[in-house]
């Protein structure tokens, strides 16, 4: 049996833990710069407000007459709460998998039986331990498979009966489900597979999951072959237990304000180049090659301008001094004068095991892993970049714009919550 753990509009949510004036009001987050709506909490979509990707500037005014309260990102809060939800959940079973930020499956092994309290009471026990020791309001739902557990977790969040609860662990329950599900809210269905799939006359998940999976394949691929399937109670789907390591690891960022100063873009790319040492180091890798980039905005009057520098290491490095040390031999190829940069990045590539790669004798390594991994330690422990290069300086004109950031109550000292009593 799976469970699929869910938070009901992660962001917002979270912005409601610790700030209990807004909890009964509609809540509204933006995405970076401040710039579309990316989440809103139930409240605010009743009131039909907090239209998902629609630009801040358009429904302004809209926001401001039914007085829903705007947040930035708040991505350092929401990654905390999100890892205690976690760790929450896991103490519920013998396998999880963190899908998302806001979603994971419980695995409780292939022929499970039912716990002593039942399917239903176990997840209804999840859910409340959740709210009540993380203050997020999650959706429960159980199956058979991961896609069943998945339509477990739609039914419990959109179909009347189900409250944050649903367990399809019995055929009547499963069809009366499915039928009431259109093709496209099946897990991995999107828009234009629906339509191809509406084009067969197939509308509800309960025709689809009726459909021969053989022809289904040939039909349209192994994919949608493994989701009917899957929709019959077979498993398909699986996860690993250990994420493969990433091939590429890039930072981009579009700037808060325009830049022009040559420090200033000096000091941006030295902060991307120190984020992607740090996820570097995380899934244990080195680095063979790096690039970098910078550019304006391809709607400015003075014409575009794009330029790159490419960087092979002698021997592939993880330390942050010897990545930095590149964005300094960059900066002639990358600034020009009098150019307003919109956008810069920097990327690792050529990525090897840091325990296979095999190195020269005559151009040993010079980096420092003693120095790195304390400073991974104490950022791990009192908050990221509590200990940073100096390169990327202190006052950083180019970072993102997060007019109505909320506090980061859990990640930062400044920031904790003060109970006076």
């Amino acid at each position: 049996m799976y469970a699929l753990c869910d938070v009901n509009s992660m962001y917002a949510a979270c912005e409601k833990v610790f700030d209990p004036s807004i909890r009964n009001r509609p809540v509204v987050v933006l995405t970076n710069k401040d710039g579309c709506i990316c989440a809103a909490c139930g409240i605010a979509k009743r009131m039909g407000v907090g239209k998902k990707f629609v630009p801040y500037f358009q429904v302004k005014k809209e926001l401001e007459a039914v007085g829903a309260v705007i947040r930035s990102s708040n991505y350092e809060l929401y990654a905390d709460l999100s890892q205690r939800m976690m760790d929450t959940c896991a103490r519920f079973a013998p396998d999880i998998n963190v899908y998302s930020i806001d979603e994971c499956f419980l695995y409780y092994g292939k022929h499970a039986s039912p716990p002593s309290i039942g399917w239903e009471t176990l997840a209804t026990k999840i859910r409340q331990t959740v709210w009540r020791e993380v203050r997020l309001p999650i959706c429960v739902g159980v199956g058979t498979t991961p896609t069943l557990a998945k339509v477990a977790n739609y039914a419990a969040k959109n179909v009347e009966g189900f409250k944050g609860v649903a367990v399809l662990d019995k055929q009547d329950v499963r069809k009366a489900v499915l039928s009431q599900m259109q093709v496209t809210d099946v897990w991995g269905i999107g828009k234009r597979l629906g339509i191809r799939l509406n084009a067969l006359g197939i509308h509800t998940a309960w025709e689809l999951a009726n459909r021969d999976p053989s022809q289904i394949r040939k039909a349209f691929s192994i994919v949608v072959e493994n989701t009917v399937r899957e929709l019959n109670g077979q498993v398909r789907h699986s996860w690993d237990t250990v994420r493969a390591a990433k091939k590429e690891i890039y930072s981009t960022r579009s700037f808060g304000q325009r830049i022009t100063d040559y420090q200033q873009l000096r000091s941006a790319l030295a902060s991307h180049a120190e984020t992607v040492a740090i996820k570097l180091r995380k899934q244990k890798s080195l680095a063979g090659s790096m690039t970098l980039f910078a550019t304006n905005s391809p709607h400015d009057d003075e014409g575009y301008f794009r330029r790159s520098y490419f960087h092979r290491f002698t021997v592939p490095t993880s330390d942050t001094c010897n990545i930095i040390k590149v964005v300094e031999a960059a900066m002639s190829q990358l600034f020009k004068s009098g150019l307003r940069y919109y956008k810069c990045g920097v990327g690792l590539i050529d990525l090897h095991d840091q325990g296979l790669v095999q190195f020269d004798m005559f151009n040993p390594s010079i980096d420092n892993p003693q120095l790195m991994a304390c400073m991974d330690t104490i950022n791990a422990k009192y908050g990221r970049a509590t200990v940073h290069v100096a390169a990327k300086g202190f006052e950083q004109k180019f970072a993102m714009r997060r007019a109505f950031l909320s506090p980061q109550y859990t990640t930062k000292w400044s920031d904790i919550p003060k109970v006076i009593c």
